[in-house]
């Protein structure tokens, strides 16, 4: 298989940077149904431009590339101990060449492995089949989204919905809460893959499996066929939006599947996609390992633009933060303000967190702007560049947040999803305000990254680092200020009222 390694990178490297045609659509879709000049607008503005940029500069789409997972199908009599070697030496260029992010963690030890490869990673489902040809698809699902992932054990009673019981009723309103419970933190809109039945492991493994499954394709059974489409059509009206920003359009894609049961059990698995939905497939002449056919897109078809305009035009009302910041002007912002940072900056993640509940920061934080990011960085000529930078999901931060903004001075916030009532209260108290980054678009952020100035703490890994950098015109909306007031709350409660109008189907009209 003189080929195959350089074919499973191909598919690694398009993967993450190309996104596939039934996704793009979906998005194009969401983004001329939104409200023009909403904060939802302005986000998926960002998004259509971040996912040109991606394709353009074969960057990652999304920094956070995950948990590699490959679902391979193999003829009879294959060596699959050769493709998995073939994978892994793959990944491992992928890595170094910035196409992915090293995310692989020794979960004793806390060591970054650095090229993705370790303990069970990447993950890889071998199957035989009767054809001549291997066919291997892999999905890269990031870890906002992944956290987001939740089961249900029927009969259950669930927030604004009431009880669940074991029927599809049950199981329509269980997919709809998993929608509102992910809010901005897993980057809607989103997709959902489901499986009905089965048992808590495998019921994961068959829910991520359906996100295998076109955006565009029909249920082959028509009850699920019938369900997918109603609560495609109830979650847009729960109003959660892009980044739960609030808006039109929360859902891109629901794909069900069902598996036998236990008589105990009635799980209702879900496994949340973020709208970088990332997979592709291929494939290989089973003697060469050469890609003789793409899954899920046509590499002869000019891949269309999706910006609708400039990205993110700027209107003259922006307000542009300089670091140091004074207490003065995070207090002169409010919930809906939208900033331009010029300056100096530097990254925390959790293990920066929980570093500095026990340690002095190696840098003057007091004014500064503290961004939830794991960035994807390559060093050149002794010089490290930014190849992806968009935000984490704060709320990973929530025990730790206040106690940094207190101790340290910090003055601004930037990450995903929002913060909880902790950091809202060291908000008001201290001084401080939580900007919104758009989830995702790693490029767009990158891309306003003028110079990395430094780097602290590299012995937690590239993305758990403390990177020193400054970036101009890096564009970010106030969700949380220092007066009290959360988008996320406000947002999370409106979308509460909206499904508990969903608890039984007669109310749709009423909604």
């Amino acid at each position: 298989m003189e080929f195959l390694r350089n074919s499973l990178l191909e598919l690694i490297t398009q993967t993450s940077t190309n996104l596939p045609p039934d996704v793009r659509a979906a998005m194009s879709l969401a983004a001329s149904g939104e409200t023009p000049g909403t904060q939802s607008s302005q986000a998926l503005d960002i998004i259509l431009s971040n996912i040109d940029m991606a394709h353009e500069g074969e960057g990652p789409i999304c920094q956070d590339t995950g948990m590699p997972t490959f679902l391979i199908h193999t003829p009879v009599g294959v060596n699959q101990i050769r493709i998995k070697q073939a994978v892994r030496e793959a990944i491992a260029e992928a890595t170094r060449l910035g196409k992915l992010r090293p995310n692989s963690v020794d979960s004793i030890t806390g060591k970054n492995s650095g090229n993705n490869l370790g303990e069970e990673t990447p993950v890889i489902h071998f199957e035989q089949w009767e054809e001549d040809e291997i066919e291997v698809r892999l999905i890269l699902k990031g870890g906002g989204c992944e956290n987001k992932n939740i089961q249900y054990s029927l009969p259950c009673e669930l927030d604004h919905l009431g009880r669940a019981d074991r029927n599809f009723e049950g199981v329509r309103k269980c997919v709809l809460h998993a929608v509102w419970q992910a809010q901005g933190q897993g980057c809607a809109p989103g997709a959902v893959g489901v499986c009905v039945g089965s048992d808590r492991a495998h019921g994961y493994d068959l829910a991520k499996r359906q996100l295998f499954r076109p955006l565009d394709d029909v249920n082959a059974q028509p009850a699920l066929a019938q369900l997918e489409s109603e609560i495609m059509e109830e979650a847009n009206r729960l109003g959660v939006g892009a980044m739960g920003f609030g808006g039109k359009s929360s859902l891109i894609g629901c794909k069900i599947g069902v598996a036998n049961r236990l008589p105990a059990s009635y799980f209702v698995s879900v496994a949340y996609e973020c709208w970088a939905f990332r997979r592709l497939g291929v494939r290989l002449d089973a003697a060469s390992g050469a890609i003789t056919k793409w899954l899920y897109r046509d590499p002869s078809r000019n891949v269309e633009k999706m910006a609708r305009g400039e990205g993110f035009p700027l209107t003259g009302r922006e307000i542009v933060l300089t670091p140091p910041l004074t207490e003065a002007q995070v207090r002169a912002l409010k919930v809906g303000d939208v900033v331009l940072v010029h300056g100096e900056m530097f990254t925390g993640r959790d293990n920066v967190h929980a570093y500095l509940m026990k340690h002095a920061p190696p840098v003057e934080m007091r004014g500064s702007v503290l961004y939830h990011c794991g960035p994807v960085m390559l060093q050149e000529k002794n010089r490290w560049r930014v190849k992806a930078a968009g935000p984490t999901t704060s709320s990973r931060e929530e025990p730790y947040q206040a106690d940094v903004i207190g101790r340290y001075g910090v003055r601004a916030v930037i990450g995903k999803g929002g913060m909880g009532a902790k950091t809202l209260r060291a908000l008001s108290d201290f001084g401080a305000v939580y900007l919104n980054a758009i989830g995702g678009a790693a490029q767009y952020y990158a891309r306003t990254v003028e110079e990395v100035l430094g780097v602290h703490l590299m012995e937690f890994g590239i993305p758990e680092a403390m990177w020193h950098i400054r970036v101009r015109n890096f564009a970010a909306i106030v969700t949380m200020d220092a007066h009290g007031n959360s988008l996320h709350t406000k947002v999370e409660a409106t979308t509460g009222e909206a499904l508990a109008g969903l608890q039984d189907p007669a109310a749709l009209q009423k909604v």
